[in-house]
């Protein structure tokens, strides 16, 4: 196992989105000092946030990561140790309909993120400078799509099939780039898809759970035999901390939650889930609907690297984490209600052409 250096001081970007405010709230509960960065766009909610609000170890920044001053402010004033960079447009959905704004935070300001760093790790020394990491969170969407065998490890080749995924590839060889030419302390991980309390109610577990609790049907792409590896938000938290803290310098980490399934059977899990929980929720049904453009048929991540380097492990099962999530969803209406009535109602996005 690699040496582990504690990081304090950790400036997180995207901290209010879905993955980084569980990475915030885990962060602070550990007593560690976070500054969280984020411009607030409509899938960003503070009220992720509400439980570490008030602590004296949290602050939050409202700014953009393409605001190169803003950023530049931002390590000269907090000086972190370490930076947890999530921030991203990441709905493969909306960017196929609208994929400007993909390119725009995702490459762009990957990139001004990368140089503030580099001016800022460059001016510091001794244990300082040895001790700073950037650590970027990615994607398995970056290798495109999987047969009925085999699965992404850290030297698949890269072919992205969405506007998305081709976003964050390139946002990726920024940050190799800018280690191999530059010696920022970089790492990499590219993880699965997440689901957990707190998400977004356009991805599709969160999606599938809301309208079975409205008694909605549920909509699956094509046929449903479309294959994701799902993982539990707060075990990919502790992956990250685990790369953070003991990853070596330069690698990529990828990380999987070991749990395959398709997506006719996770939107089945949830009817029944739902049904189970909720005596009041009427019963659903599956809608098949028409597929989207360049729909991937089948991701899967060995993340064999990160569980023999660093001991990490994903402690929850797909079913254990789905029915916490389900449970979740029932219980936060005040949550996720105020979305529906105001940010996303429930209808398909990414249709080719579509506005």
């Amino acid at each position: 196992m690699s040496d582990v250096t504690l990081h304090r001081r950790l400036l997180v970007t995207g901290g209010a989105g879905f993955i980084g405010s569980a990475v915030c709230r885990a962060l602070v509960r550990e007593g560690r000092e976070v500054l969280n960065l984020d411009a607030l766009t409509y899938a960003a909610n503070l009220s992720s946030l509400a439980e570490i609000a008030g602590a004296g170890n949290y602050r939050f920044a409202h700014g953009d990561i393409r605001d190169a001053a803003l950023v530049h402010r931002v390590f000269d004033e907090f000086r972190p140790d370490g930076v947890l960079h999530l921030a991203a447009e990441s709905h493969v959905d909306r960017s196929i309909s609208g994929p400007s704004a993909f390119i725009e935070t995702n490459v762009v300001g990957t990139q001004v993120l990368l140089e503030a760093a580099r001016r800022y790790w460059e001016g510091l020394s001794g244990g300082d400078k040895q001790r700073f990491r950037f650590l970027h969170v990615s994607t398995d969407e970056v290798f495109g799509s999987l047969g009925t065998e085999g699965a992404f490890d850290e030297c698949t080749p890269y072919a992205p099939r969405s506007p998305y995924a081709a976003s964050k590839a390139a946002s990726d060889h920024l940050v190799g780039a800018w280690g191999h030419t530059y010696g920022l302390p970089v790492l990499i991980s590219n993880c699965s898809n997440n689901y957990g309390p707190y998400q977004f109610p356009e991805k599709f577990i969160p999606l599938m759970i809301v309208k079975a609790l409205t008694g909605a049907p549920l909509p699956v792409y094509g046929d449903g035999g479309h294959v994701r590896d799902w993982l539990f938000v707060d075990d990919h938290v502790g992956a990250l901390t685990s790369v953070l803290d003991g990853g070596r310098i330069g690698e990529t980490y990828a990380v999987g939650g070991r749990s395959e399934r398709r997506n006719v059977d996770v939107a089945q899990s949830i009817i029944d889930l739902v049904v189970r929980s909720a005596a009041s929720a009427p019963r659903s049904d599956i809608h098949f609907v028409a597929d989207r453009p360049g729909h991937d048929r089948r991701y899967a991540i060995n993340c064999s690297k990160i569980e023999n380097e660093l001991g990490w492990r994903a402690a929850q099962s797909f079913e254990s984490g789905l029915e916490r999530t389900v449970r979740w969803y029932i219980e936060r209406r005040d949550w996720w209600m105020p979305i529906l009535e105001s940010k996303y109602a429930g209808e398909r996005l990414g249709e080719r052409g579509s506005a």
